[in-house]
């Protein structure tokens, strides 16, 4: 009996849903490359990528769960830490307004 499992990927300028049968035992890794989203968005890259079942950070070999909702991270353009002291600079000179 397969069970069922949703991957997200959401991408700079589209988000990917993709929705999933497969055999019990089957890896987060071998999920994401039966489900075709390697080949729609050519930007992920597998061995480097970060992924997660509901937002809980894991590895490609994890074993998926009947329900799991495998999330594929893009890496951060900025650190969070950064992002606030450049929100910061532009709120004092009054180019940013919350």
């Amino acid at each position: 009996m397969k069970i069922n499992i949703e991957i997200v990927y959401a991408g700079e300028t589209s988000q990917n849903l993709v929705q999933l049968k497969i055999e019990p035992g089957t890896s987060i890794g071998q999920a994401i490359k039966d489900s075709g989203l390697l080949q729609a968005c050519p930007q992920i890259q597998l061995n480097d990528c970060q992924v997660g079942i509901f937002s809980k950070k894991t590895g490609l070999d994890t074993i998926l769960q009947d329900r799991d909702r495998v999330e594929i991270y893009r890496p951060l353009k900025i650190s969070p830490k950064e992002a606030r002291k450049l929100r910061a600079s532009l709120t004092k000179e009054g180019k940013y307004q919350v």
